[in-house]
């Protein structure tokens, strides 16, 4: 086991790291910019190193820092949570260099999975369903036109290299098909420097739907479920639940052992989430997150698994110990992202906290890393906290949700809970009728005001 782990990030995900490391008898490291040098995760921490100044570039985002810190510390592994280094191939090939773990996968499955054109080809030959569209790259506006004709229009125009819906444009015709190139291209440039696209067959009112995986890198790999994280703005989620209200239970168990096999087949390592989206009893996948989520409490509450605890442990060389047939599923989760931004115009609200105070009880979790009197950066990721409740049913999660946001108090800053008030009263989120448009279009209508 691990002596000492350098936790490469901040905010929630940094103390829920600490967290288990503590419980697994690990001392932890934070690392810091200047701008949270107040944190939660610092002042919890064994030691703490700072590593730059604000901009993520020259603090999170600096390998040479980064080395610098477990050097300084004598730190044997890094965790690199979510975002900023965590799904960096090369980031990986580095920590090896130095004989220090990097907590994920293997750097050539970030690699294939970091390209999204190449995850697609993986994902066919593991025997993944996948989404009608060009087998690679195209190069050229007639050969998209080909491609697009094949499949049939509306066509989503993808960056290869992509992620966060940047580089995504429809073209729903003929006629809209050289503007979306040219413009995704220009987006995949301007944010990944890669200007490579590809096409696939454009959902009209699909779910997201994610599977959770977890395999130790040695043939032996299963599934925890899957989220349905529909409820999202610009491609970002918002709302995420599991068990799917879209699923019945034999698709359920189908997709589960398709992605279980297919991920014992890769010899997968560490957790990681099968993204699809789902239309008309259809399984189509998208793209594959080679790291720990966001939302990995949805999973862990339903089937009382710690991930990051087992992440640690698979890539400190111990042997996946949970079969398909230990875990073991119970109840409703419902995760809400607490963002620090306005409810309608979702305008970010950076500011001091004047009064905190979060919900509890039965079935309640709170992951969060701000307190009274903690400011938020304009800096960073605007996430304040994830609420997550769990039920015996999703009537009672839903139920328990709308107890414990009349509960939670954030003051001093705008925040989304007034957004999540409306959602869990909404109809058609009750009766579990929604798609990944449903929120967008919401919002558009007026549905805040």
């Amino acid at each position: 086991m691990f002596e000492k782990i350098l936790i490469a990030n901040r905010g929630e995900i940094a103390l829920r790291i600490m967290r288990a490391a503590k419980e697994l008898g690990i001392a932890t490291v934070a690392v810091y910019s200047t701008a949270d040098s107040e944190a939660m995760h610092v002042k919890l921490a064994d030691e703490s190193v700072c590593i730059g100044p604000p901009a993520a570039r020259e603090s999170y985002l600096n390998i040479p820092a980064l080395l610098a810190a477990c050097e300084i510390t004598g730190a044997d592994a890094i965790h690199p949570g979510y975002g900023f280094l965590s799904e960096n191939a090369r980031f990986a090939d580095i920590c090896a260099e130095h004989k220090i773990a990097f907590i994920g996968p293997k750097a050539d499955h970030i690699r294939i999975m970091g390209d999204k054109i190449e995850a697609k080809r993986t994902a066919r030959r593991l025997g993944i369903p996948c989404v009608p569209g060009s087998e690679g790259g195209i190069t050229d506006d007639d050969e998209a036109m080909r491609v697009a004709k094949d499949i049939g229009f509306p066509v989503l125009v993808k960056a290869a290299a992509g992620g966060g819906g940047r580089g995504m444009k429809v073209a729903r015709s003929e006629a809209d098909l050289s503007d979306a190139l040219s413009t995704a291209r220009m987006e995949a440039k301007a944010a990944f420097g890669d200007d490579a696209v590809y096409l696939e067959k454009y959902l009209e009112k699909p779910r997201h739907i994610e599977i959770q995986v977890l395999g130790d890198g040695r043939g032996n790999a299963i599934h925890l479920g899957e989220r349905d994280c529909s409820l999202q703005r610009r491609h970002q989620k918002v709302w995420e639940e599991g068990p799917s209200p879209a699923l019945n239970a034999s698709e359920r168990e189908e997709i589960g052992a398709v992605v279980a096999k297919a991920m014992q087949d890769l010899q997968y390592l560490g957790v990681g989430t099968i993204e699809f989206l789902y239309e008309d009893g259809r399984f189509y996948f998208i793209e594959m997150n080679t790291r720990i989520q966001v939302d990995h409490p949805v999973p862990e509450m339903n089937t009382g698994i710690d991930l990051v605890n087992e992440q640690i442990k698979i890539a400190a060389g111990s042997p996946l110990t949970i079969t398909q047939d230990d875990v073991r599923f119970s109840g409703h989760a419902i995760e809400c992202r607490v963002n620090a931004e306005h409810p309608a115009t979702f305008r970010p609200s950076p500011g001091t906290i004047s009064y905190y105070h979060p919900p509890g009880g039965l079935g309640v979790r709170v992951d969060s890393a701000v307190y009274q009197g903690y400011t938020i950066p304009p800096n960073y990721d605007s996430l304040v906290g994830k609420l997550i409740v769990h039920g015996r049913s999703r009537t009672e999660a839903l139920m328990r949700l709308r107890r414990t946001l009349d509960e939670f108090i954030v003051d001093g800053i705008d925040t989304t809970i007034p957004l999540f008030r409306t959602l869990v009263r909404n109809a058609d989120i009750q009766n579990g009728d929604y798609n990944i448009h449903w929120l967008e279009k919401f919002l558009a209508t007026g549905g805040m005001e």
